[in-house]
């Protein structure tokens, strides 16, 4: 039998006594992420630039350790610099300082503008940081501080690690740090005090320079001499003299034309309150030796205006309040409201209305009546229509959201041609304000199609400023549905009355716009057609457009030159011909016809001369009808429907459901020739006897391929032919050409349908609901904002403002194109313009306090200038020439009245409150207030802990505010001969 397995217990169980404890592991975790971070041995760099803090780029990398269940976050800051050369190294020698130990003494970076507050404190450019990874979380006890501390002692030496490493303690809120930095024997101690209450002592400078003196504990009788930097701080809240200038628009001077300080139909811009809060003056010693100066409890002889160095930074207000925001804002929130106009202004009112706009069929058959309609004179009154007249039958006068006044005010400033009393003179003007004037060729004018909102000059636009104005001051979505359901009527008013609609540029729907645009382009599309077929049932030939003809020579000559277009459409059916015959809806004379258009153009050719040609525009010019050689004539064709973007669509997606199979391709190919049918009837009639290959020659010239070939006599001739994809057998181009008849385009069936299109577009303006109308002009209101910010920077020329514009106006670019914009995505970019105006708005107030343009001087004035747009763009900005230089002087005037403005006492109570000693109570004698906050470094070489060690760096900052108080000093001793 096998033998049986050892049974287990035989094992011996081996007792590890070399584990590691939780404290080991920690001091583990935190060397080997010193290891990952390239952190260990020799830094070397170059000593710090001047202003180097501010200048440069800090970067930082974090990562997660924790003691026991204790979680830590390790983050190392580092200023990024080139790399140094590899001599550098070399140089540096065995007892070379570590390089945060140089930097304690460096004297180029102090007080930086905008920096980590250990940078503040200590001058490093590099350090890592050791802190609770939870926000509430605090290492507290006093062992856990220290157990830290040490942690951090064993993980430098072992790994020769020469960045120093913090550790946060106390709660966050109080920036409490220790810290330590190891070299080749020596070693620096990073320790804080931070109190609440200030003792007397250390107000002054005597009084830190003991307290240097005594934690430094020099050995040596003469001590080596104390360097100091000073920076006291100055708070300027009180700008008495400068009322803010910017007053609310008066909102009752709207119908004399123009709203306070607002131009109609224009943008607000400014801010309502000053976005400027306070002013910070800094004044500098930057490097003062021991004993130069005195600053004690009893005198001082720090006084700001004899300061070597000054500089400023302002503060801003959050979020100041400014119109052109509140006004993007909120026409933004109507998007989200979800009432319909009906539900806003009362079912009631609009009874009748209703009841005709409801039932598009009653509507239709009344628009089709033959009789002509008959024209009123147009004029104001008219304007403001039967609708008002029911809305007051149903409420108080007083009861509808817009007075009449501001009514006719916005009704005017959109449709300018109903002031001419006279229909003819108005008929003059509308044709040549329906945008016959070439669109300005500036980019700015041309952003509608960057943000798919409208032409600047047009009524979509227009309309949009309006409603975004109403909504501000005139009873908000109520006075908005009011007028939008005023402009409706307006609408439907123009479409029965034959008045082309102002402001919209001729020709097809503008895909590049928003689909308001493009529908109420549409409508006037649809009235062209219905003026000119009306007037052409009269019998008026006044109508004729003397550019029709060379509208349509264009035609032939494109066809020629260009010939990837296959048809240069442009023929306007005011300038046809007979314009006196009546219009057919279908074809009367098809008797008459038969059997003409039925047989091939070769074999019809005989019968078909004695066919009297009709609907011809003009001879081509340069081409002949291949068989009988006449002249080949251009026929007056209709023009093909045009489309919006959503009918489109609709067009597509009816196309794409048809399928692949041959019942659906027919069908799809008899929806998409209707047109070319159309141009090869008229075509016929207009040349008698033709073929096919005439009219692709006219109508499609690629598809007529003609070589050289050599006749049978040796001469050479040109010989033409179809192209491959004409001769594809029963292609739709032969098969509409044989089902062709000769007849000119006023005899045949309309192709495009205006009195259903017309209803369509005034049953799709009827139900928007002010949300909707939000939605679709809210491209026009960003695009105007756009403008106005722009046109507000040019006065002020600011490079940053100029750049986020850019960003804002390709950030919107990519936002708007689509159909349905994301809120977020929309907010976002009305953010952006807020900031730009508020940027504006701070620049102006500056340029306001410092008198910028009360300047005399040519000179100081660009200074001044220039001084206002670094404090714009910097944190702090330093004074050229301090407190004597033009923008010095004026700082001190300002700093001086509002000194004055309040009284004495009040203050010297404060004084005494705050424990300033009597004599030294500033503000009394000078012209400036009690400083809001003192900084001081001392710096000093001492050898450490005994008179024979190395002499090594020493330095304290200390802080003093009305709120606290801190000490942060690094002292540094010798670890080899102590």
């Amino acid at each position: 039998p096998a033998l049986s397995p050892q049974p287990e217990s035989e094992v011996f169980e081996i007792t590890d006594f070399t584990t590691a404890s939780e404290w080991e592991r920690f001091i583990s975790k935190i060397e080997e992420v010193l290891n990952d971070w390239k952190l260990i041995g020799i830094s070397s760099g170059k000593p710090l630039e001047k202003g180097i803090f501010t200048t440069g780029t800090w970067e930082e990398k974090s990562d997660e350790i924790s003691f026991a269940d204790f979680k830590f976050s390790v983050t190392h800051h580092y200023l990024v610099q080139e790399p140094s050369d590899k001599d550098g190294k070399e140089e540096l020698g065995e007892d070379a300082l570590p390089l945060p130990m140089q930097d304690l003494l460096c004297m180029n970076n102090d007080f930086p503008p905008r920096a980590h507050c250990l940078v503040r404190w200590y001058g490093l450019r590099e350090f890592v940081v050791i802190a609770p990874a939870a926000n509430n979380d605090a290492v507290v006890s006093e062992s856990k501080c220290n157990l830290l501390l040490s942690s951090i002692s064993i993980a430098l030496g072992n790994t020769g690690c020469q960045v120093p490493l913090f550790v946060q303690i106390h709660h966050k809120w109080r920036r409490l740090y220790v810290g330590e930095c190891q070299g080749p024997g020596v070693r620096t101690d990073f320790e804080m005090l931070h109190l609440r209450k200030v003792p007397s002592h250390y107000t002054h400078l005597s009084g830190l320079l003991d307290i240097f003196k005594t934690k430094i504990g020099c050995p040596l009788t003469p001590l080596p001499p104390v360097s100091m930097a000073i920076r006291l701080t100055f708070v300027l809240q009180d700008w008495q003299q400068y009322f803010w200038p910017q007053q609310p628009p008066d909102i009752d001077a709207l119908v004399g034309g123009e709203v306070g300080g607002l131009e109609f139909g224009k943008l607000p811009f400014g801010a309502c309150e000053d976005p400027i809060s306070e002013l910070h003056l800094a004044t500098t010693w930057p490097h003062l030796a021991e004993g130069i100066v005195v600053d004690n409890d009893v005198y001082s002889d720090l006084d700001p205006l004899q300061a070597p160095q000054w500089s400023v930074r302002v503060r801003k207000a959050d979020n100041p309040q400014c119109l052109l925001g509140d006004f993007l804002t909120e026409f933004f929130k109507l998007c989200r409201r979800k009432e319909s106009t009906d539900e806003i202004l009362g079912r009631s009112a609009f009874d009748e209305e209703g009841k005709e706009v409801g039932d598009i069929t009653h509507a239709l058959s009344k628009l089709t009546e033959p009789a002509p309609v008959p024209i009123p004179k147009l004029s104001v009154t008219n304007m403001v229509h039967s609708a008002k007249k029911k809305i007051r039958k149903h409420r108080g006068v007083d009861e509808s959201p817009l007075s009449n006044d501001v009514l006719n005010t916005i009704l005017l400033f959109l449709f300018p041609d109903a002031a001419e009393k006279l229909a003819d003179v108005f008929e003059n003007r509308a044709s040549t304000s329906a945008g016959n004037n070439p669109p300005p060729d500036n980019e700015d004018y041309n952003l509608f199609s960057q943000f798919k909102s409208a032409p600047s000059d047009s009524l979509t636009y227009k309309l949009a400023l309006c409603l975004c104005m109403i909504n501000f001051y005139h009873g908000g979505v109520k006075g908005v549905a009011h007028l939008w359901q005023e402009f409706v009527l307006e609408m439907r008013y123009r479409w029965e009355n034959n008045y082309l609609i102002p402001g919209l540029a001729n020709g097809s729907p503008d895909l590049r716009c928003c689909l308001l645009h493009q529908k109420l382009q549409m409508l006037n599309c649809c009235i062209e057609r219905k003026k000119a077929r009306d007037e052409g049932k009269k019998g008026s030939t006044s109508d004729r457009s003397p550019g029709g003809a060379s509208a349509d020579g264009a035609r032939g000559d494109h066809s020629g030159d260009n010939p990837d277009k296959e048809k240069e459409f442009g023929k306007s059916w005011e300038s046809w011909s007979d314009s006196e015959e009546e219009f057919f809806e279908c074809l009367s004379d098809t008797e008459d016809l038969k059997g003409n258009g039925q047989e091939n153009g070769k074999k019809g050719a005989k019968e078909s001369v004695n066919l009297k040609p009709e609907g011809r525009l003009h001879p081509h010019g340069k081409l002949m009808l291949l068989h009988p050689g006449e002249p080949l004539y251009v026929p007056i064709t209709q023009e093909p429907a045009p489309m919006t973007e959503d009918l489109l669509e609709e067009q597509s997606e009816v196309l794409a459901k048809l399928g692949t199979s041959a019942e659906g391709a027919h069908l799809r190919a008899r929806m998409q020739s209707a047109c070319l049918l159309s141009d090869m009837e008229s075509f016929k009639a207009a040349n008698p006897g033709c073929c096919l290959e005439d009219f692709v020659r006219w109508y499609s010239p690629r598809d007529y391929i003609e070589e050289e070939v050599v006749d049978e006599k040796g001469n050479k001739v040109i010989k033409g032919e179809l192209s491959a994809r004409m001769k594809i057998p029963s292609n739709m181009w032969v098969e509409a050409w044989e089902t062709a008849k000769p007849v000119p385009a006023r005899r045949q069936k309309r192709l495009f349908d205006d009195t259903r299109e017309a209803e369509k577009v005034l049953h799709y303006l009827a139900v928007q609901k002010p949300a909707d109308l939000a939605r679709h002009l809210l491209p026009c209101i960003i695009h105007a904002a756009v403008l106005k910010v722009k046109e507000e920077e040019a006065l002020e020329d600011i490079s940053s403002v100029k750049k986020i514009i850019k960003q804002i106006i390709s950030h919107s670019s990519k936002v708007l194109r689509f159909p349905s914009p994301e809120d977020k995505k929309l907010e976002e970019i009305i953010a952006q313009i807020m900031s730009v105006e508020a940027i504006i708005a701070r620049a102006r107030s500056l340029k306001a306090k410092f008198g910028v343009e009360k300047c005399e001087n040519e000179e100081e004035k660009e200074d001044l200038q220039r001084f206002v747009n670094s404090l714009l763009e910097q944190p702090e900005v330093s004074v050229v020439g301090a407190g004597r230089g033009p923008a010095g002087s004026i700082i001190h005037k300002l700093f001086v009245n509002a000194q004055r403005v309040p009284a004495v006492p009040p203050l010297e109570e404060e004084l005494r409150r705050s424990g300033w000693p009597e004599e030294r109570r500033p503000g009394l004698q000078s012209e400036f207030p009690p400083p809001a906050g003192r900084e001081v470094i001392l710096r000093a070489a001492v050898p450490r802990p005994a008179p024979y060690s190395k002499a090594l760096p020493q330095r304290m900052y200390s802080v003093l505010t009305r709120e606290d108080f801190r000490l942060a000093g690094a002292f540094s001793a010798d670890t080899t001969f102590f």
